[in-house]
């Protein structure tokens, strides 16, 4: 990962997106990490591993016991109409 101030990378930012498929750089102010620029293809795995991620905590949560959207809904109107 490279490391620069955030007005070398204005500066130089041609230089520093055309490496980006190397290594994400980290912007820093006042010497310490305000950001990251990454690639887009690098984002874009992120991506793809947190909906993963969601994926399988909503599945483990369904099995377990927890019930989806439209039983969620029924239950709630059956409330609804037995308060009425």
């Amino acid at each position: 990962m490279n490391h620069t101030s955030i007005s070398d990378f204005r500066s130089r930012i041609g230089d520093y997106l055309g490496n980006l498929s190397n290594a994400p750089v980290v912007l820093e102010r006042h010497g310490k990490p305000a950001a990251v620029v990454l690639s887009y293809a690098e984002y874009q795995r992120l991506q793809d591993l947190e909906d993963v991620w969601w994926g399988e905590r909503a599945q483990a949560a369904l099995e377990s016991g927890l019930v989806g959207h439209d039983e969620a809904m029924q239950h709630l109107k059956g409330k609804l109409d037995a308060a009425s």
